[in-house]
């Protein structure tokens, strides 16, 4: 059965603290960067997969979006997401996203934060995905950067004085399953290389527009050693129309 850790009480509880959860987007880390590479939502449909809180499917509607849908697992999630929005142009499902179904060009934008590394079946995924877009639709999306996921448990080495050593990374290539702990508890992630995020998009035909590994403000002290290593990976793509390779005549000499 599919992992749902964020309807564990105590869980929800601890990520409901998180500065992301109470201060919205101008709250992640992530977001100046992540906000770089989106698309115009004017007049777009729009489906947010993993869409927790629905601060990403606010966002769009609120640059204009024609219609958003935002997908997750966690019932809590989605009580809150519901109880925080006011307009009627947004819909939530509460599913799995490995199960949701939608039909062929079904949407302009899909966008997806921070849930991909939750997903055992990458390239199934990408396949449904690039089938839900239209014509030169655009795919965005943030995970936790390979080198944050390799080793596992995703903590420093620390000294025997408790001081941050470095940050471990081993079994890089060896993809699949990890065991980390996120919040003081299990949370089971899967682990994939850069590699085989960037050539799946590439052999489903998506055109890549843009890689970016976001780094923490360099004068902020307190963030100093999350300069060490990278913690997340945003990447943009747009669908390429995929066309019959019947060309091999015009080689021939």
């Amino acid at each position: 059965m599919k992992e749902n850790k964020y309807d564990d009480s105590v869980f929800y509880k601890k990520y409901c603290e998180l500065p992301r959860s109470t201060g919205g987007l101008d709250a992640a880390g992530e977001w100046t960067a992540l906000k770089k590479i989106l698309p115009s939502f004017c007049n777009k449909r729009v489906l947010d997969l993993g869409c927790g809180f629905g601060w990403h499917c606010r966002y769009a509607i609120e640059n204009n979006a024609k219609t958003v849908i935002g997908v997750d697992i966690s019932e809590k999630m989605l009580e809150k997401a519901i109880s925080m929005t006011k307009d009627e142009n947004i819909t939530y499902i509460h599913k799995p996203i490995e199960k949701v179904e939608f039909n062929e060009n079904s949407f302009d934008i899909i966008i997806s934060s921070l849930s991909l590394h939750y997903i055992k079946n990458f390239k199934e995924l990408m396949a449904r995905i690039y089938k839900w877009l239209g014509e030169n639709g655009q795919f965005i999306f943030s995970v936790e950067h390979p080198i944050f996921t390799a080793y596992g448990n995703q903590d420093w080495i620390y000294s025997e004085n408790n001081e941050i050593l470095h940050w471990p990374v081993d079994n890089y290539f060896v993809e699949g399953k990890r065991e980390s702990i996120f919040l003081g508890e299990k949370v089971i992630k899967y682990h994939r290389t850069i590699t085989t995020y960037l050539k799946t998009l590439l052999e489903m035909e998506f055109k890549i527009n843009n890689i970016i590994e976001p780094k923490p403000d360099e004068k902020n002290d307190e963030m100093k050693n999350e300069l060490r290593r990278p913690m997340m990976l945003l990447i943009s793509a747009i669908k390429i129309i995929k066309t019959r390779r019947s060309f091999n005549w015009m080689c021939k000499t």
